[in-house]
């Protein structure tokens, strides 16, 4: 019986033992790298304060519009008699595109002229007569509305033949056509597509919170996902109003397109100044410790470590602007911070 009672009595013991042994091991396992006891105090990296220029940029995700695009039609039927643009390329303002055949259009043409001229005879004549009060005021105005009707229908036949002639609204580049001479095309036949690309228009969207910094002719820059090149652009159109769905707010910019490098429809990654702060404070990410009600951060105190609950704003990759609760000149612990406790001394390795 006494051996069992050694027995269990050194077994606990060595139970004990290990359990203390593995309770150390975990603990200097766990200790930062970056935090290296000496003596009673905890080695820690810090920053000094000191106030910084600080851009606060919006990143967004915007489309590339063509300035202006059509897609061409005629506007009257007919079979296709010439096309005088080679697909792809570029045309100007005014620039003949394509005829339709106006063969039956011109010989109406003819004919109502002659009738018109019939008619100015006939008014001619009427008036002759009123004046010897040979016909009554009622045969002189029939004959003249007839005189202005033939007129009024000249007119139409000619507009509809200038229609046979389809020139470019404005000058850009023509896409691919889905015509050949001879068809015959109808209003609702598309023929080719006509692009403005010496500049693009570039819309996005801002969150409400925002809107009140937006401005027209504030400046922006982007870049497309085929290319990391960094364009510039100026906003020239705002939405007059928040869209309730989103809560977001439209708005265009518009870009220079001269070397061509851009397309309409491509994707847009957007970065819009909101604002220059001249005097910022900026903390890295990493000396910030989430919290129930926001952020803390530990700062020196008199060798020891003190958290300090703060607002933050903006951020960059690396960086947090913090807009209350440190100041210029105080010294920021920036690793080992998720071991500290408020209280903990410490000994500081500054670093810039």
């Amino acid at each position: 019986m006494k051996k069992r009672y050694i027995f269990f009595t050194l077994l606990i013991c060595g139970l004990i033992a290990l359990i203390a042994y593995r309770i150390s091991a975990n603990s200097k396992i766990n200790t930062p790298k970056n935090a290296q006891r000496t003596g009673s105090e905890l080695g820690v990296q810090g920053k000094v304060l000191k106030a910084e220029k600080f851009a606060d940029n919006l990143s967004l995700s915007g489309t590339l519009e063509a300035n202006e695009e059509i897609e061409l039609r005629s506007e009257i039927s007919g079979v296709v008699e010439s096309i005088n643009f080679e697909e792809g390329t570029k045309v100007s303002k005014g620039q003949v595109l394509f005829r339709v055949n106006d063969i039956e259009l011109r010989a109406q043409l003819s004919k109502v002229k002659t009738a018109q001229q019939l008619a100015s005879e006939n008014q001619r004549r009427a008036q002759l007569l009123l004046d010897k009060q040979a016909i009554s005021q009622e045969e002189f105005d029939m004959a003249n509305a007839d005189l202005e009707s033939a007129k009024a229908q000249t007119q139409l036949i000619g507009a509809q033949l200038s229609k046979a002639t389809v020139r470019a609204p404005f000058s850009g580049t023509i896409g691919l056509r889905s015509i050949s001479k001879g068809t015959y095309v109808t209003p609702a036949t598309p023929i080719a597509k006509l692009v403005n690309t010496s500049q693009l228009k570039l819309t996005f969207a801002i969150p409400e919170k925002y809107v009140s910094l937006m401005k027209v002719g504030s400046a922006l820059t982007f870049s497309t996902s085929n290319s990391n090149e960094e364009h510039t652009a100026k906003i020239y159109a705002i939405e007059p109003q928040v869209d309730i769905a989103t809560r977001t707010l439209k708005m265009r910019a518009i870009a220079d397109n001269k070397e061509g490098k851009l397309f309409p429809g491509t994707f847009a990654n957007v970065t819009l100044p909101l604002e220059t702060v001249e005097y910022a404070l900026l903390v890295p990410t990493e000396a910030l410790i989430p919290i129930q009600n926001g952020k803390k951060i530990f700062v020196v105190d008199g060798g020891k470590a003190k958290e300090v609950v703060v607002e933050t704003g903006a951020r960059t990759d690396s960086m947090v602007r913090v807009l209350s609760g440190i100041k210029v000149g105080d010294t920021i612990l920036t690793s080992g911070v998720m071991s500290l406790k408020n209280g903990t001394p410490v000994k500081v390795n500054l670093k810039n």
